[in-house]
């Protein structure tokens, strides 16, 4: 029961918080027919390699057209991913290239045993690719940290998410296995 009343505060917190500063990483015609939603945990290998084999394609062939646009949310599964996540928000003119560059480079960051030890992974990682990011800023921005929570509140409420990645095609959850053939037929259907 706490951990009910818990999740319902940091749900109702983050409605009542969100401000103009955080917004939705996006990319892609906001009239688009097509509205791709992607829940991913930036620690989840899964999730890297769909941006390295499947979505490269979808950028080229619908994103890009005008045809689809990609809604990333966050469904962290560790502590890594959760901060890598606030990270990810913290400087939205940079949102989705810091992003990108977190799942390209996954290995880099992606270490050690202790929070304070994942933290100066990440940190070292951040500084080496040139963003310039109040680091303890961004991890301790309550508001940045309710709306990550609520996005993975959001997907396992709504769309019964459970693993990462999960895709939502115009709020239906796409249950084949994720290859571009698979996306690219379903998406096809839709135009």
């Amino acid at each position: 029961m706490k951990k009910i009343i818990l999740i319902l505060i940091l749900f109702l917190g983050s409605i009542i918080n969100l401000g103009a500063e955080t917004k939705r990483i996006v990319l892609g015609n906001e009239n688009a027919k097509i509205t791709i939603i992607a829940y991913e945990s930036l620690t989840c290998s899964h999730c890297a390699n769909f941006h390295k084999d499947v979505y490269p394609k979808l950028k080229k062939d619908y994103i890009d057209t005008g045809l689809a646009k990609i809604e990333f949310r966050h469904f962290p599964l560790d502590i890594a991913a959760f901060n890598a996540s606030k990270v990810s928000q913290c400087k939205i003119d940079q949102s989705l290239e810091i992003l990108e560059s977190l799942y390209s480079n996954q290995q880099a960051w992606v270490k050690g045993n202790t929070v304070e030890e994942i933290n100066n992974y990440l940190k070292k990682f951040l500084k080496e690719e040139g963003f310039k990011i109040d680091f303890e800023k961004c991890i301790n921005n309550k508001e940045i940290e309710d709306f990550v929570l609520n996005d993975r509140i959001d997907g396992a409420k709504k769309f019964k998410v459970n693993a990462t990645p999960t895709i939502i095609i115009n709020n239906e959850k796409f249950e084949k296995s994720l290859n571009y053939k698979n996306l690219k037929k379903s998406l096809e259907k839709l135009i």
